[in-house]
């Protein structure tokens, strides 16, 4: 299977401005500049959509984990907290809130840490990863 995503940019670094697009459409020309990366303004950026892409595969892959040993969760909301300093992506902090029932607090922690290591956006990440959770 082969992903693809499309970037168009126009101008300088600071000054210029870009879109990104997705055969899916789900970002359709979708705004990205300095202003979105390093300041407030609207649109987009490259860490902010690493960070959906670990939050997502992050909770697909628990989801995967919990159903293979019979607890189905009926909510996972995870999200990731990606640290860029010095131009360069340091950190991704997960913050899970789980609704799961009828596993312990062991089994779900051992659960976790597998998702954390071995979901595929966590593998591709040269960067440190952590994960603190709540379990309902």
């Amino acid at each position: 299977m082969i992903r693809k995503a499309t970037a168009v940019w126009q101008g300088s670094g600071k000054e210029g401005k870009g879109h990104l697009s997705t055969p899916s459409t789900v970002l359709d020309k979708t705004q990205y500049s300095f202003s979105s990366r390093f300041e407030d303004g609207v649109g987009t950026n490259p860490e902010e959509l690493v960070a959906a892409a670990h939050a997502g595969c992050f909770a697909m892959k628990l989801s995967f984990n919990l159903s293979g040993e019979n607890f189905p969760p009926q909510e996972l909301n995870v999200t990731s907290h990606i640290t860029f300093e010095d131009g360069t992506l340091k950190k991704s902090h997960l913050v899970l809130q789980a609704k799961v029932e009828g596993i312990t607090e062991e089994k779900f922690a051992e659960l976790v840490k597998d998702a954390e290591e071995n979901c595929p956006i966590s593998k591709a990440l040269d960067m440190e990863i952590s994960v603190e959770y709540t379990l309902n």
